[in-house]
């Protein structure tokens, strides 16, 4: 039962240190190596819980997760498969409990994350469709379409094969040319770095725990980060204070709904203020030896996982 002791402390802690790394002003100074972080913490979350259940329901095995996992499958594959408290390798109700609600918990995140992709594709297809219908090109605004449409906005729709960034006939009336410039330099790395596929497991995990609201809180963090890592790709190209003079602005403005499936420049008015406010007033940068020691502690835990997976029991 060690290996299940241990991988339930793992998941536990993995909660204490996401809700750490929430309240922790270091991910502003490395927003990409934050992001892994958050990554790395959710996949050692359902690793170690699904971990945790396995290892205290094929206990009787005595051969670890994965190993039990394959005496499981041989013992349902001959039918020799049993409840009973009396031989070794035999498995009580309990255990079996454990092991159903291992593989519920799988299935559960796997559908999760099938059902998120599809719906997404689906809608950003749709989207596709409409803006062939009511955008258009201009010359004067190179690498996004137009919208006509009053109110302020500005997104990008990534595709597989059709990526697109739209600009409103709003936005075009409240940014200036160097404004314009760097929020289309704002939506193209979103488009080039694919942030939609960085966010779609935690957009999976609010559709399997729609009611838990730490999910969404967890989900809008690492957001926030997401557009961290764009608003620095985009001052690579343009000024800072004109993508934060972009964001006050469309803040000036009022708000416009996202379309689904969409990533927009702007979201609610407190990240918007903290974007800001690291753009106008720059941090110091993670140093190499900082990033290396986080990414060294990310790994170690999945290499922790790893080994408990296979540790007899």
């Amino acid at each position: 039962m060690l290996s299940a002791a241990l991988l339930t402390a793992i998941a536990v802690s993995c909660f204490a240190a996401a809700a750490r790394l929430r309240r922790a002003s270091w991910p502003r100074r490395g927003p990409y190596v934050a992001v892994i972080v958050w990554q790395v913490l959710g996949l050692a979350w359902g690793f170690s819980t699904i971990g945790a259940l396995l290892a205290f329901g094929l206990a009787p095995y005595g051969r670890g997760v994965v190993g039990g996992l394959i005496a499981l499958v041989e013992d349902a594959g001959t039918h020799n498969l049993y409840l009973s408290e009396v031989a070794d390798t035999s498995l009580g109700a309990t255990q079996v409990g454990a092991v159903i609600l291992a593989f519920s918990l799988t299935l559960l995140l796997f559908t999760g994350l099938v059902a998120s992709f599809v719906q997404v594709l689906r809608v950003r297809r749709r989207h596709h469709d409409l803006l062939g219908l009511v955008a258009h090109d201009d010359p004067e605004v190179p690498g996004a379409r137009i919208l006509d449409h009053p109110a302020a906005a500005a997104y990008c729709l990534p595709g597989v094969l059709r990526s697109e960034v739209v600009i409103s006939a709003g936005a075009l009336e409240v940014l200036d040319r160097s404004e314009l410039a760097a929020v289309i330099a704002h939506e193209h790395a979103h488009l080039r770095q694919r942030h939609d596929l960085v966010l779609l497991p935690f957009s999976s995990l609010k559709r399997a725990f729609p009611h838990v609201r730490m999910v969404e809180t967890y989900y809008r963090a690492v957001a926030l980060l997401i557009e961290m890592c764009a608003d620095d790709q985009a001052r690579r190209e343009r000024s800072p204070k004109e993508l934060a003079m972009a964001l006050l602005r469309f803040g000036a403005s009022g708000s416009s709904p996202v379309p689904a499936g969409a990533l927009a420049v702007t979201s609610d008015e407190p990240e918007v203020l903290t974007r800001v406010s690291r753009l106008l007033h720059p941090v110091q940068q993670l140093t190499r030896r900082q990033t290396a020691a986080v990414l060294s502690a990310a790994v170690a835990l999945l290499g922790a996982i790893l080994v408990l997976w296979h540790m007899p029991m």
